[in-house]
């Protein structure tokens, strides 16, 4: 039997303290410093976007700053959300050998579905919807995303126990296509509560975190017990609070990257989310893609990977970028979840055709 997970509960922190306090565990964990962890964590109102985000087209900026959310670029991929203490957030960090399992769409698959037998114990009809959802009854009841970096899986996910629905509709721009997708009007209409479901035998929080540690260990077949928070972890966290992710440099590093005239904007949607590709081209003949940014709510291991393609693309002539796009990601350690080479590829095209067509 392998060592058991240490349990963890950081309890309500700060938004960028909450993610500083991940990207340390990771490195702790990778160190050898610190077990196998399961982590409980809470948020004060606070909406959060994926790394790969576009920040003002996810945020309501404005709306945050008058009612005090806070504003938080997550280290890993996927959708924005709107968090406070009425969720729950949980994750898994853990060495990519203790489940077992290595490519990352079976692991998300085993661990979204040990979370949802912990909502089965509540009396909740969970379900597991790929590619990243824990759903009831076709609503959203669990958000989750990870990502692997090095020998290092950081799993993590949420569960809505209560929610305000016009704070979240108000703090986040929810696309229209997300909802007519799903026949739905208004976000809110995507997500359903504990509360909602039980009504006043909705357990409290630490029935709910006994419930999911239940599913983690009966499904993934582990052990798991309450450990110390080190003192390594607090510091490093507050390093990289400090140096990065508390930054509005950091909040910031994608912000409506197409209010530049010579941008050229696109987009494509796929199984594993929507990719947005903003370019610019130069050369006589403008052939040569001079830079391209990409943002989106994908999923990609580890995310700093998506900054290596962009990196490999600046320069690039445009007849050459789909066989540079197949090249790099034949030469890359990647997991996906559900995009593909192809996807990027047609979202770069959907952006230098706006160019065409503009042309």
């Amino acid at each position: 039997m392998a060592n058991p997970f240490r349990i963890i509960d950081t309890g309500v922190r700060e938004g960028r303290a909450n993610i500083a306090f991940d990207a340390a565990l990771i490195d702790e964990r990778q160190a050898g410093r610190v077990p196998d962890t399961i982590r409980f964590l809470s948020f004060p109102p606070t909406a959060l976007i994926g790394r790969h985000q576009d920040l003002s087209r996810e945020i309501d900026l404005d709306y945050c700053a008058k009612h005090r959310i806070g504003t938080v670029r997550r280290i890993t991929g996927g959708g924005a959300i709107y968090l406070d203490e009425r969720q729950l957030g949980w994750e898994l960090v853990f060495n990519r050998s203790s489940l077992g399992i290595a490519a990352l769409p079976d692991l998300a698959r085993e661990i979204c579905n040990a979370a949802a037998a912990g909502l089965q114990a509540l009396g909740v009809d969970a379900r597991f919807r790929p590619r990243n959802d824990i759903e009831v009854d076709g609503r959203k009841i669990s958000g989750t995303g990870g990502f692997y970096d090095g020998d290092v899986l950081i799993y993590q996910g949420t569960v809505l126990v209560d929610l305000n629905p016009q704070r979240m509709v108000n703090a986040l721009h929810v696309p229209q296509s997300k909802l007519a997708k799903r026949e739905l009007d208004t976000a809110a209409q995507r997500v359903v509560t504990l509360k909602e479901i039980l009504g006043p035998e909705t357990p409290d929080l630490e029935l709910i975190k006994i419930a999911l540690l239940k599913g983690f260990k009966d499904v993934l077949g582990i052990e798991a017990e309450y450990g110390d928070i080190t003192e390594g972890e607090e510091r490093l966290a507050a390093q990289y609070y400090d140096e990065e992710i508390g930054t509005e440099e950091f909040l910031r590093e994608i912000d409506d990257p197409a209010a530049d005239d010579e941008v050229l904007a696109g987009s494509h949607t796929g199984a594993g989310g929507t990719i947005d590709s903003f370019v610019k081209v130069d050369g006589p003949t403008r052939n040569i893609l001079q830079r391209v940014l990409i943002s989106g709510d994908f999923f990609v291991t580890p995310p700093r990977i998506v900054f290596d393609l962009e990196a490999r693309l600046a320069g690039c002539r445009l007849d050459d970028v789909d066989a540079t796009i197949d090249q790099f990601f034949a030469e890359s350690d990647i997991d996906m979840l559900s995009v593909t080479p192809a996807d990027f590829q047609a979202s770069i095209a959907s952006a230098l055709g706006a160019g065409a067509a503009n042309g």
